[in-house]
């Protein structure tokens, strides 16, 4: 590999990180993902917050799942 296709990569990464950098900023506006799922874990003591988003993480797993395939399938 040459330099010039190690630039186009990164070049290729960093669209890809601004553009879901900027679909979660406007999701985040919008109020899209202030909700908890019924099998995310949350744990709540005076001073501490633990928040495990486990059925958010199955739910987006499958998502990306369906979306890999259909991709790799072309």
């Amino acid at each position: 590999m040459d330099i010039t296709t190690i630039a186009r990569y990164f070049i290729y990464f960093g669209v890809f990180f601004i553009t879901i950098g900027g679909i979660l900023f406007v999701a985040g506006k919008l109020g899209i993902g202030n909700y908890r799922l019924p099998g995310d874990i949350v744990i709540q003591k005076e001073n501490f917050t633990f928040y495990f988003p486990l059925a958010t993480s199955i739910v987006i797993s499958i998502i990306l799942t369906i979306i890999f395939t259909i991709i790799s399938k072309r």
